[in-house]
C-alpha cells in the first residue's frame, strides 16, 4: 500500500502520516504551502493550489490509496468569506481530485474520504446511526452533506470508496479539546447552555489507526469515526478538570449569550449528537481508547 493523503500537514494527516511511517508505509501528501513540502525515503510532499486548479500530478505516481482530509478550520467566525473558505475546501478540491484522476486515468485501490458528525440532526436522547441523517438546518449540515456528495463522485475512480464522520477528536492542545480545555487550566472551565448535549469523541490515535485499517481491509460505504461512549458535555468539562487538576465549580454559561456572541456557529459548542460506532466496530476495528477518562488521561498525564 502506498497512500496520498491531502491535508496531510494538518492534525488527523501529520498523525496519519506519522503512524504510516512508523509501519513503514511510503506516503505522498498535497499541502498549499510550498513552506511545509519535505521529502525522505518514507514521505514525499507535493503542491497544489485548488483556488487556481494547480495540481502536481507526479503525487499520484505508484499511489493505490487516496485518504482525502482537506478542509478549512471551521472554528473560524462564519462570516460569508470564511463560509465559502468552508465550503470550497472541502467540494472544490474533492471535485478537482476526481477530475485529475479521470484525466490522468488514475483508479485507485481504496479512496478514504473524512465528513463530520455535523451532518446529524440534533440528538439529546436518540443514538445516531449512518442513517439518521436529514434535511439540512444548519451551515454545518449543508457543508457535510455537499461534501459527502462530492466524495460520493470519486467512485468511479476507485475500487472502494468510504466516508468517515467524523466525531470531536482528542488531540493535547490542538483542535476544539485545546478551546475547552483553555479555560478550565485557567480555572474558568464550565459547560455551555444545560450542558447536557451529547460529545461524540474520538482519540487522535484511534482515529488514525481506524482510517490504515479501513484501508487495508478495503472498506466500503460510511462510517461514524467516533468512540464507543460518549458523553455529556459537562461530563468532559469536569472530566477535564479532574486530569489538569482544576476545579470546575462555575455556573453554566447561557446558551442564549453563546447565540448571541457565535450566531450561528454556537451550534458547535450547543448542537448534541449521541453517535453510534457500532458499524465499526462490527467490522473487526477494535478502539484502544474506549472512555473519555482513559483517552485524557493519555493526552494530559503521560504526556505533559
Amino acid at each position: 500500500m502506498k497512500l496520498l493523503i491531502t491535508g496531510g500537514t494538518g492534525l488527523v494527516g501529520r498523525n496519519i502520516i506519522a503512524e504510516a511511517k512508523n509501519r513503514g508505509i511510503k506516503v505522498h501528501y498535497l499541502t498549499t504551502d510550498k513552506r511545509k513540502i519535505i521529502s525522505d525515503e518514507t514521505v514525499k510532499g507535493f503542491y497544489w493550489n485548488p483556488k487556481e486548479d494547480f495540481l502536481d500530478h507526479r503525487c499520484f505516481e505508484g499511489v493505490d490509496t487516496l485518504i482525502h482530509l482537506a478542509g478549512a478550520t471551521i472554528s473560524k467566525p462564519w462570516t460569508p468569506k470564511n463560509r465559502k473558505e468552508i465550503m470550497d475546501s472541502r467540494v472544490i478540491t474533492s471535485r478537482m481530485l476526481s477530475q485529475s484522476m479521470k484525466h490522468e486515468k488514475i483508479k485507485m485501490k481504496q479512496i478514504l474520504c473524512a465528513s463530520a458528525i455535523g451532518i446529524y440532526p440534533n440528538s439529546f436522547e436518540d443514538t445516531l446511526t449512518e442513517n439518521s441523517v436529514e434535511t439540512p438546518e444548519n451551515f454545518l449540515q449543508e457543508v457535510t452533506q455537499a461534501w459527502e456528495q462530492q466524495s460520493h463522485a470519486m467512485s468511479d475512480c476507485t475500487d472502494h470508496l468510504s466516508i468517515f464522520r467524523i466525531g470531536l477528536v482528542l488531540a493535547k492542545d490542538e483542535g476544539l479539546l485545546a478551546e475547552l480545555s483553555r479555560p478550565v487550566k485557567l480555572f474558568s472551565g464550565t459547560a455551555f447552555a444545560t450542558g447536557k448535549q451529547w460529545q461524540s469523541w474520538i482519540h487522535i490515535d484511534d482515529l488514525c489507526q481506524l482510517f490504515l485499517f479501513a484501508a487495508q481491509a478495503g472498506w466500503e460505504g460510511t462510517y461514524n469515526a467516533v468512540a464507543p461512549k460518549p458523553v455529556r458535555q459537562r461530563t468532559l468539562i469536569k472530566a477535564l478538570g479532574r486530569v489538569l487538576r482544576r476545579p470546575v465549580f462555575l455556573p453554566n454559561i447561557p446558551g442564549a449569550l453563546m447565540k448571541l456572541v457565535m450566531g450561528e456557529r454556537s451550534v458547535l459548542i450547543l448542537g448534541s449528537q449521541k453517535v453510534s460506532s457500532e458499524l465499526v466496530v462490527s467490522k473487526g476495528f477494535s478502539f484502544k481508547y474506549s472512555l473519555l477518562p482513559e483517552a485524557l488521561k493519555d493526552l494530559y498525564v503521560q504526556k505533559r
